[in-house]
């Protein structure tokens, strides 16, 4: 129990408590919590949050499959893409052999592009979906299990590298693609999916070293009864309001990560122009 950090028990309870009340939220805030707060390298925090994600969502997704609220279907839809899509960004990764400071780039990069996108997907997902249910609903069978596969496919390869976009973007595709499920059975679902998901992507990631599990199990520690209490109290808190200030924080945090990232790229650039000015005033040939 000494080995348990108080600061991140926190950081645990505090993003358990905004998914428990909002749905969403734990790797699109858990992943940048680590990078920019704690200083975790982004690899590391990826890979953590993936298997953190997996285990959470593991009880989410057995609470809901009691009370009947999935619908299998898109599940097994969504996992036909995102599984094999994760795989193969896995095994490229993997194949590219990326260095530690581009791998660094490269997860801020994609995990910035997907904060904001989760957060489009908070802020317009009315709009998105007045705007193209009715669209959806005139789709043949066939079509809207290709494009739920699609959506699969598009989650499973943003999720491996970021570890962000089953939430949010995962509901709002699934309640345009099936208009006709209750929203219940939409989050209950999600969350089904996220779990194999997550699972995949994090033991690809442990593959490569990338998993701290004493970080992973103190940020359970506090996100667990985190969720329990946020759950309890998600009737109290409107949901738009919570949903605003979880776009807002993403939106932020996605600015500081961008940030943060040109100011890395200019002073290796100042570096590197500094070492050629200095090599090039060495080699000068004296009289």
């Amino acid at each position: 129990m000494h080995l348990i950090d108080p600061i991140y028990v926190a950081s645990g309870f505090g993003v358990g408590l905004l998914v428990g009340m909002t749905g969403v939220g734990g790797g699109s805030l858990m992943t940048p919590l680590l990078i920019l707060f704690f200083g975790i390298h982004p690899a590391t925090a990826v890979g953590t949050d993936l298997l953190y994600a997996a285990a959470t969502k593991t009880g989410g997704s057995l609470v809901h499959g009691w009370a009947r609220n999935i619908h299998w279907p898109a599940v097994v839809r969504l996992a036909s893409g995102s599984i094999p899509a994760s795989i193969l960004t896995l095994v490229l990764l993997w194949w590219l052999d990326l260095n530690s400071e581009t791998a660094r780039s490269l997860v801020n990069l994609v995990l910035g592009f997907a904060l904001v996108l989760t957060a489009a997907a908070l802020i317009f997902r009315d709009a998105i979906m007045n705007r193209y249910r009715r669209r959806v609903e005139q789709l043949d069978p066939a079509t809207t299990v290709l494009l739920t596969v699609s959506v699969g496919a598009a989650l499973g390869a943003l999720v491996s590298i970021s570890s962000v976009g089953a939430g949010a973007v995962g509901v709002t595709a699934l309640l345009i693609l099936y208009p006709q499920v209750p929203m219940a059975r939409i989050v209950g679902s999600d969350i089904a999916h996220a779990v194999p998901l997550t699972l995949v992507a994090g033991i690809g990631h442990l593959a490569t070293g990338a998993v701290d599990w004493q970080l992973m199990g103190t940020l359970l520690v506090g996100s667990l009864p985190g969720i329990v209490i946020g759950s309890y109290c998600v009737v109290r808190v409107p949901e738009t309001a919570l949903r605003l200030v979880l776009a807002a924080t993403l939106v932020l945090v996605a600015g500081k990560l961008a940030s943060d990232e040109l100011q890395v790229r200019h002073l290796t650039s100042t570096t590197f122009t500094s070492g050629d000015l200095a090599i090039g005033s060495g080699s000068q040939i004296k009289p």
